[in-house]
């Protein structure tokens, strides 16, 4: 295990001293970010396959507005943050899978109240589950949780008083007033690109084409999108560099060597062969790199989760060993009582069962799948908060979790109902979506009560909150994705949607569900990404024994195999613009990168409600048909394609650099 540092023990606000923590006004706030950053997240997820975590800008937007409120403090800002990550955290898990419902026809709209209760379930017990690891993995294995620190020192920031003896108040204020001011402008500007390309349509979406070589095509292109530079400028380098050489392999090595093995589709050329061929076999590709990389992962984890569960067990053992005659614990180290675990956890499973049996017509395997989804969302949520505390959640393997838990899930159930049962992949899928909900909030709920624990907040009432952000979201949800499937289609391209939002974690599980019940997956080609994936794995084990910096996660990879290339093309040159920062800032105080991470934050957040928003007249078209579908745009095709874009996609690309690199400069 890896000793914390010492100074990371000594709370901000001692045991000793009481606060207000849930307060109504914090509540409100929290209520309206867990909201607003639910949308935006899944509409980065289902966009780029990549959600990113929230915490640091609902901190600094706490921080901003409860400042204008006399009586603010450290710990009501953490509640904030607290829900209003959960609200995000809980939108990943639901928008890798539940779209894949649609996707195999088993729905044609988001039903509300099965969508609801899926993601309300699994987020709850994301939360219940957190509870006792909280003291397991935070207390006794003292795991770093890098994002729950990086969070801490932004709220202790806020809470210092400014070195020239302003007041604390003061200093609070100026600091989040600075940061919410970059949040703000970036997400104005993102939200403007957006509205300029989807709105007015003055330019195309993207810079992309195809040139025939021979039987085969070979293509390049690039999203014009801030939301995926900003991406690109969170994950930095590394992980930016590995998702590119994924989608290279994909698109300019695969992809023209299939081509020219069994030529492009008859009466396709340029762009739509390029795009064919992609959906005909490299995706199958990508499938089976995914299969393999999520197994793998999985058998990694072993270790880490043994020790999760030994750690929990002597807890446990601990505390019933406790002698009741003695002190109560401190403020700091209450979490929510058994009743409140146990009462809920049961109550939980009945709508689960509910729902099962609706699917699948059948009490014992109704029994069967509560029991496989009890069992999943607890061990994956342990896998998840295990690796939240080593490498922080943004870089949690929940997809590869979701993959295996998908796949086992099939199998079992082609056991129990037949192979060709028309409701498998559904029954499957919506297993798969509650144990996806359960390992995202996992990760998230870990990393807050980590920034709890240094702050000096009281656990319980940040567990109150992670289940406040759980039913924000799980409320919300539903309405933004069907406002996001009317305006852009999702997953499938058709004639209405040319340019779908591509959504590759729930088309991978769509794909892997009806496959294992109809055999439709072409499984020479998920061979080939299997075999592809056990080389990358090979690499990156040969790159850990050269102690080199720069790995190959296999997920990572197989991601960028799945992913249209243009969409790995921008996240590459956010990357570049994160490294270039940190070589401009070493030797620096920081400063400089917090404000970048805002600012990247608040163009994800801009462009994504902006996204939300440009759906809404689809929806207001059936009260007022003269509105139209797209009231504001002027031009039907962009007059000059991509181009106009890609001179606006530079300017966004040099402010994010000027931004991160700015707050340097001043200080020296």
């Amino acid at each position: 295990m890896v000793a914390p540092d010492e100074r990371e023990q000594t709370p901000v606000i001692p045991p000793t001293i009481s606060l207000p923590e849930i307060t109504l006004k914090g509540v409100l706030l929290s209520i309206i970010l867990a909201a607003v950053l639910a949308g935006a997240n899944a509409y980065l997820g289902l966009f780029a396959g990549i959600t990113v975590s929230a915490s640091i800008p609902a901190a600094v937007v706490s921080m901003a507005v409860l400042r204008c409120f006399r009586r603010a403090n450290i710990l009501e800002n953490n509640i904030v943050q607290t829900a209003a990550s959960a609200g995000e955290a809980l939108a990943a898990g639901v928008i890798f899978t539940i779209p894949a419902l649609l996707l195999i026809g088993y729905w044609t709209t988001f039903e509300y109240w099965r969508t609801t209760a899926t993601a309300a379930v699994g987020g709850l017990l994301g939360v219940l589950f957190t509870i006792p690891l909280r003291r397991a993995l935070i207390i006794r294995a003292r795991l770093k949780f890098p994002e729950g620190i990086a969070t801490a020192e932004v709220l202790k920031v806020g809470a210092m008083p400014k070195p020239d003896g302003e007041s604390a108040g003061q200093g609070r204020g100026a600091q989040a007033a600075g940061g919410f001011r970059t949040l703000l402008a970036a997400g104005l500007l993102g939200g403007a690109v957006k509205f300029g390309e989807a709105g007015f349509g003055f330019w195309a979406e993207a810079l992309e084409g195809a040139s025939k070589i021979g039987r085969s095509v070979i293509y390049l292109g690039i999203n014009l999108s801030p939301a995926l530079l900003a991406v690109g400028f969170i994950i930095g380098l590394n992980t930016a560099v590995v998702v590119f050489l994924g989608g290279m392999l994909g698109w300019l090595i695969l992809m023209p060597a299939f081509g020219a093995y069994i030529g492009v589709p008859e009466g396709l050329t340029g762009t739509a062969a390029a795009k064919a061929l992609w959906s005909s076999h490299i995706r199958y590709v990508g499938i089976g790199a995914m299969l393999v990389g999520g197994l793998w992962t999985i058998t990694q984890l072993r270790g880490p989760v043994l020790e999760s569960l030994r750690t929990l067990k002597d807890a446990y053992w601990e505390t019933r060993r406790h002698n009741p005659q003695a002190q109560p614990s401190p403020r700091t180290e209450r979490d929510a009582t058994l009743p409140w675990i146990i009462i809920p956890f049961v109550l939980s499973l009945i709508p689960m069962a509910l729902l099962y049996q609706g699917v699948v017509e059948s009490g014992l395997v109704a029994v069967v799948m509560t029991l496989v989804m009890i069992v999943a969302a607890f061990l994956f949520s342990a896998v998840a908060g295990y690796m939240s505390g080593l490498v922080g959640s943004s870089s949690n393997p929940i997809s590869g979790v979701t993959i295996a838990t998908i796949m086992l899930a099939s199998l079992l159930l082609v056991l129990l109902m037949g192979r060709g049962h028309p409701a498998g992949p559904a029954a499957a899928l919506l297993i798969g979506a509650v144990v996806c909900c359960a390992a995202a909030m996992g990760g998230d709920n870990l990393q807050d009560l980590k920034t709890g624990h240094l702050v000096g907040a009281t656990p319980w009432k940040q567990q109150v909150m992670q289940v406040v952000g759980v039913a924000t979201a799980a409320v919300v949800i539903v309405p933004i994705l069907t406002l996001l499937q009317a305006k852009y289609g999702i997953g499938e391209i058709t004639p209405d949607h040319p340019h779908p939002l591509s959504a590759p974690q729930a088309t991978l599980m769509a794909s892997l569900a009806q496959g294992v019940f109809g055999g439709a997956l072409p499984w020479h080609l998920v061979a080939v990404g299997g075999l592809l994936a056990v080389s990358i794995i090979l690499l990156d084990r040969r790159q850990a024994a050269r102690g080199s910096s720069f790995r190959l996660p296999v997920l990572a990879v197989a991601l960028g195999i799945y992913l249209p290339l243009k969409l790995s093309t921008p996240i590459l040159v956010g990357g570049v613009i994160a490294e270039l920062v940190r070589r401009t800032m070493s030797g620096g105080n920081g400063q400089a990168t917090n404000r970048g991470l805002l600012f990247a934050a608040g163009l994800v957040t801009g462009e994504a409600l902006m996204g939300i928003m440009l759906a809404l007249p689809i929806v207001l078209t059936s009260l007022w048909p003269s509105l139209g579908t797209d009231p504001f745009r002027v031009f039907e095709t962009p007059p000059l394609g991509g181009w106009p874009g890609a001179v606006v996609f530079t300017a966004v690309a040099a402010c994010l650099y000027r931004a991160a690199i700015s707050s340097s400069r001043r200080e020296a």
